[in-house]
């Protein structure tokens, strides 16, 4: 029994590590996701039988090939993407199901290894030299900027610092921890953040917690948001600046002239004319994104407007795009208005942090090529774990007896 409960466990990490940080695993252990996943397959106890994502991966798939294939060109992505999405959706599912206890299991274990990630960006800014290796044999592939945490790139290595950021703040609001304990957690990610060097990351992360501040607390967020700026203030002057790395952080990279490089309102107007030359879309005249930029000053270098929505848009034109984007936002908008009635229930607090999670994600592809469709860093794992929250409550065909299935829940909780 206690090989059985660790051999889950493993698998349970193992393949929530590869949806965090990357399709496989590393070098030395070169196993795509999917194949974890048909493990898991062995330990389904509660599924739902009555697949409830068909839907999601039916626009899913014709978002990611009008994409990736008709309007890149690239199918070795498109498929990548399906690897990823598909079992990702199984995964809550099956093997999830209706088990209240795998699934917060499942939000603990990836937040934790994103927590791990910000452990390894804070120490790579001091010890670079050692964690770069690292990063290189946890991620299976040579990293291409640093300093960062399990990410090959800062702007994918920003998706995790939105996540977890976000995430463990309101959760420690929500779940009604001590003062004390809130302005730690407040700190750990403006540290996270400001040495993260992910300016869309902080203008997501701000854009969430404020919102969510509001709608939870009302009229006192005014206080809280104050006390907060002044809390960042404080934690910038007298911390931050003098102890922490100077080169290394979120306003000397605002600062630097590469900084030019990415002007995201530049970029974005670039390509707002881009879109005025094809209304109705590249891919109804025939064009590729770099047939149809390689005469613009700021797309040369195969750089985008790093504003996923709009490059969406461009691509597939107003009717597809619009559309498409419609029916993947669909379900999350009407949750959120059932999510503000239940704010304040004590049992929905973990899923009222990663609802406002996911909208902080969905934020920041403001100012980046990857996104939910893209699935870069944590962004599936949130959708369907947003998706998958009301499956545990509604009424649900069960393959077992109830006695049974409260029994093994019971069991699981205690070796959690």
């Amino acid at each position: 029994m206690l090989l059985k409960k660790g051999l889950f466990y493993s698998l349970m990490f193992f393949y929530l590590y590869t949806l965090a940080f990357g399709i496989f695993m590393t070098d030395t252990l070169r196993i795509p996701a999917p194949v974890i996943f048909c493990m898991l397959l062995f330990f389904v106890q509660k599924p739902i039988l009555d697949f409830a994502y068909y839907n999601e991966l039916i626009v899913f798939v014709i978002g990611v090939f009008l994409y990736q294939v008709v309007g890149m060109s690239n199918y070795i992505t498109f498929f990548a993407i399906l690897l990823t999405i598909i079992p990702c959706s199984l995964y809550f599912n099956y093997f999830v199901g209706a088990n209240k206890v795998r699934y917060y299991t499942s939000i603990l274990v990836f937040f934790f290894l994103l927590a791990g990630s910000m452990v390894i960006m804070i120490l790579d800014h001091t010890m670079a030299d050692v964690i770069d290796p690292l990063r290189s044999m946890l991620l299976g592939e040579t990293v291409k900027q640093s300093p960062a945490g399990l990410a090959v790139t800062q702007f994918n290595f920003g998706y995790q610092v939105v996540a977890i950021t976000t995430f463990a703040f309101i959760a420690s609001c929500t779940t009604r921890q001590y003062i004390i304990i809130r302005v730690l957690i407040l700190a750990a990610c403006i540290i996270c953040i400001y040495l993260g060097m992910n300016r869309s990351a902080f203008i997501s992360f701000g854009a969430g917690v404020i919102l969510f501040l509001f709608i939870y607390y009302r009229y006192k967020a005014v206080f809280l948001v104050a006390a907060t700026v002044i809390i960042c203030f404080g934690l910038y002057t007298y911390v931050l600046k003098d102890n922490m790395d100077e080169k290394n952080n979120i306003l000397s990279k605002n600062e630097a002239k590469q900084a030019n490089d990415y002007n995201r309102a530049n970029m974005a107007a670039e390509n707002l004319k881009i879109y005025a030359d094809y209304p109705f879309g590249l891919i109804f005249y025939g064009k590729t994104w770099d047939e149809a930029t390689y005469r613009n000053p700021l797309f040369t270098f195969g750089l985008s407007s790093h504003n996923a929505y709009l490059m969406f848009v461009t691509l597939l034109g107003p009717f597809l795009g619009l559309g498409l984007l419609w029916a993947i936002y669909y379900k999350t908008v009407r949750l959120f208005w059932q999510t503000i009635k239940k704010i304040r229930q004590k049992e929905n607090a973990i899923y009222v942090a990663i609802f406002f999670t996911f909208i902080a994600i969905s934020l920041n592809a403001l100012s980046h090529n990857g996104w939910l469709m893209s699935v870069d860093g944590p962004t599936i794992f949130i959708y369907f774990a947003v998706l998958h929250h009301n499956k545990l409550t509604d009424p649900i065909k069960k393959t077992e007896p109830e006695q049974e299935e409260t029994e093994s829940e019971q069991e699981e909780l205690a070796v959690a």
